[in-house]
């Protein structure tokens, strides 16, 4: 994380454009690059790994190879990035495109022959070199609203194609289709006690500081009275020309009396490195407001590659007669700079305000396993899955296991596991362990290990056992039995399943599988009449929909459908 002189690495920022091909790929889009979502942007559990194109709230755009090259990856998903393309270009990279609507035909219809042959909506082919060849500017997809999208756009990244890193799509020379004169908006800043004898403002917790906008554009924080060791976290948004969106930021650099001490840029990150996002910023606050602090400063070295700093960690050590000035810029990708000034005083001003602590029978140390039992549950907390160390809130009270609270994140999984030898076999399979929020319970895969139930959860807070009898619901009040299909491209129904929700739903038309396309979003599936397998005439269609316990559902009529134009009134 360290660099001996960190000039060095704010350098190596300005030169980072030139790395990257500028004219050898061209915009997937013909719209302009208003971007809906940046690269690096703070997400839940993530770092946003593309740019988003925004569609004028519409799908349907044409979507083009950004340069020639060969698909190499084809994904049908109900959530993620839904409906995905990946191409590998001769240069050695490698272009994606997600939340699609639907391939071109050729691409459609490839992928179609291998859901069919899978008999699977859902479907992960890898191709090789040469299958399907796409040049520049061609048509390969359309603009959707598929997977786990928000909204109509097109998701679109680069990748490394040997090492799979991620790559900003606007140092490919994209940011040349942008227009972009606004500097980002610093909405806070907050002050963290870092040692134990830290205290800011008389205070030994997290304090939000008084910041003014200037008329010449610059940010000034009103004097930090401190002690001990300290460090700054800042709520930043940034928006470019023709867009609303309040996106990420790309650069930050800090620096106290004048010497570079901390910074990061959203250049490139690994996927493996995603979830730090959640110690990037100060996740307890975010939980409980629903506002991003990104902080300046590292705490316990993590191996998030953007961070440089120098030996301090961006921490400031305030001692007697200590003044530390420092300057924040922030910046966008275009060089728009927001600039924030303030100074820290030492001050033996004692604590007038404090966080309460809890200590518990339960000490957590990041860096070891630990295995805690109580009442017939258990959990175990493999190395790593926190980020600092903390007291652990552990506690099972009428069969409710009480893990601690969903204010601190985790990073891998935790394991828990119930005893349910005393279940009934009937019951036993219809039972899941169960996430508690707000009294409603959310399903966690669970497998039985020796008459334990046991989950992988990466979410702290209420658990229990719960059962789910109730099958999913078939919902298709507009399908009449016997009804004419001809003059219609599709049909579609609901499915919906209230609890441990929908695992697997399949179709059969006159005995043979049908491809259903999932709108998990709308609740819907559909099948297309062009996939051409049903009968003229009459044809008979079963549907049938499990959920992840087991119960099934099934829906049973028939339709009729000619290429000759039917009686108007059954149509």
């Amino acid at each position: 994380m360290r660099l001996p002189y960190l000039l060095l690495f704010f350098t190596a920022l300005s030169l980072a454009q030139n790395q990257y091909p500028q004219d050898y790929f061209r915009s997937p889009m013909d719209l302009p690059v208003h971007p809906s979502g940046t690269f690096g942007e703070l997400r839940n559990n993530h770092f946003h790994s593309g740019l988003d194109f925004r569609t004028k709230q519409k799908e349907g755009f044409p979507v083009y190879a950004a340069a020639e090259g060969y698909v190499s990856r084809i994904k049908v998903s109900a959530y993620g990035y839904g409906l995905a393309l990946y191409i590998d270009h001769p240069n050695g990279y490698t272009t994606v495109y997600g939340h699609l609507l639907k391939y071109a035909p050729k691409i459609d219809d490839f992928i179609r022959d291998k859901q069919y042959k899978k008999q699977s909506f859902e479907i992960d082919q890898m191709l090789k070199p040469g299958e399907i060849i796409v040049q520049k500017g061609e048509l390969i997809a359309y603009s959707g609203n598929s997977g786990g999208s928000g909204g109509p756009h097109l998701h679109f990244e680069y990748r490394d194609t040997k090492t799979e890193a991620i790559i900003n799509p606007l140092l490919f020379g994209l940011s040349q289709s942008m227009t972009d004169t606004i500097a980002p908006f610093i909405h806070g800043i907050m002050v963290y006690p870092l040692s134990d004898d830290a205290v800011i403002n008389q205070a030994r917790k997290p304090y939000l500081v008084s910041l003014r906008h200037t008329p010449e554009g610059t940010y000034l924080v009103d004097k930090i009275r401190a002690k001990g060791k300290i460090g700054l976290a800042i709520y930043a948004t940034d928006k470019s020309a023709g867009s609303m969106s309040n996106n990420g930021i790309y650069k930050v650099e800090t620096f106290c009396n004048g010497t570079p001490s901390f910074g990061y840029t959203f250049d490139t990150f690994a996927f493996n490195e995603s979830r730090y996002v959640n110690y990037f910023i100060d996740y307890s606050h975010y939980y409980s407001t629903g506002l991003r602090f990104q902080k300046l400063f590292v705490k316990n070295p993590y191996n998030l590659s953007i961070i440089k700093s120098n030996k301090s960690n961006g921490q400031f050590d305030i001692k007697p007669g200590n003044v530390q000035n420092f300057k924040i810029e922030v910046s966008d990708f275009h060089q728009n700079k927001a600039v924030i000034y303030g100074s820290v005083e030492y001050s033996d001003e004692p604590a007038t305000v404090t966080e309460p602590r809890k200590i518990t029978p339960y000490y957590v140390r990041a860096g070891y396993d630990h295995n805690y039992t109580n009442n017939n549950v258990s959990v175990f907390i493999p190395a790593n899955a926190f980020y600092e160390d903390f007291y652990l809130d552990f506690k099972v009270k009428d069969s409710i296991l009480q893990l601690h609270y969903p204010t601190v994140p985790v990073h891998t999984y935790v394991e828990l596991s119930f005893d349910v030898a005393h279940l009934p076999a009937p019951v036993l399979q219809k039972t899941f362990i169960a996430g508690v929020t707000d009294k409603k319970i959310f399903y966690n895969e669970s497998r039985l290990e020796e008459g334990r139930l046991v989950a992988k959860v990466k979410t702290l807070g209420e658990y229990k056992l719960a059962q789910d009898t109730v099958a999913p619901k078939i919902y298709a009040p507009d399908f009449k039995e016997g009804k004419w299909l001809s003059k219609k491209d599709t049909f579609s129904v609901r499915i919906s399943d209230e609890l441990s929700g929908i695992a697997t739903f399949d179709a059969w038309l006159n005995g043979k599988w049908a491809l259903m396309h999932y709108d998990y979003k709308k609740k819907t599936i559909h099948h297309n009449f062009s996939d051409g397998i049903v009968a003229e005439g009459k044809n008979e269609l079963k549907i049938m929909v499990t959920d992840n316990v087991g119960n099934s559902a099934t829906f049973d009529t028939h339709f009729f459908r000619t290429q000759n134009t039917p009686p108007v009134e059954n149509d």
